[in-house]
């Protein structure tokens, strides 16, 4: 259950002037915010010499998998 409180009636002056200058603060963010900066993902040192997957990676994966099921198999018949 929330309590509703009349902020505009009951505010001192040092309230208001707390609340504008919290206003605007959070504009000057907002326009900060606006400028394209890097998202840290793409733009990071640690992907500088590395490539995307190519289209060919489902074929090691079956490379892998076939790898997997033979070594089940030889392990399975030498029992």
């Amino acid at each position: 259950m929330a309590l509703f409180v009349n902020q505009n009636s009951t505010r001192t002056k040092l309230q208001e002037k707390l609340a504008a200058e919290l206003t605007e603060k959070a504009k000057q963010k907002a326009k900060v915010e606006d400028v394209e900066r890097p998202d840290g993902v793409s733009d990071s040192n640690y992907l500088r010499d590395t490539k995307q997957t190519t289209s060919l990676a489902w074929v090691w994966i079956l490379i892998v998998i076939a790898v997997v099921g033979v070594m089940v198999w030889l392990m399975t018949k030498g029992n």
